[in-house]
């Protein structure tokens, strides 16, 4: 009985430090990825529309989030390569809407907004959708292989 206890213990010890090493990995990627889709949206904005600019922001940060959350957050994990990009594909169209929808917004508010500020209001969107997207994969994707 000792050894079942003390069994369970240690496995729900490693259970909380995948956890934690999931949610810190996922951090960094969070943050990495926010700032570099900031960056890249503002750059992209100096010559571009601010849709073609968002989706060309989202779609490259999108395949690089995915692939770099695959290889660190989930790397125990079976989910292959095209599973895992497909599933991000389909969240790639629930946030450009979002973060369409956004700038769209702010800039039918203020039509002269300069790009830096249309950066500014989107950078809470890209870092919504990259908790939303790291929730789906973690729930959907990778969590039903884990068990």
């Amino acid at each position: 009985m000792r050894r079942l206890s003390a069994w369970r213990s240690a496995a729900t010890w490693r259970g909380r430090t995948a956890l934690t090493m999931e949610v810190f990995w996922f951090v960094g990627i969070g943050v990495a990825s926010t700032v570099a889709q900031a960056m890249l949206y503002w750059v992209l904005r100096q010559w571009s529309p601010p849709i073609l600019a968002n989706f060309t922001s989202l779609l490259v940060i999108t395949v690089l989030n995915t692939e770099a959350n695959r290889r660190l957050t989930f790397r125990r994990s079976p989910v292959r390569v095209l599973q895992a990009h497909l599933a991000a594909g389909g969240l790639f169209v629930l946030a450009y809407l979002v973060t369409s929808g956004a700038v769209l917004l702010f800039r039918h508010y203020r039509p002269t907004a300069s790009p830096i500020a249309e950066t500014l209001v989107l950078a809470p969107s890209f870092a919504l959708v990259t908790v939303v997207r790291f929730t789906v994969l973690r729930v959907v994707v990778f969590r039903s292989h884990h068990q």
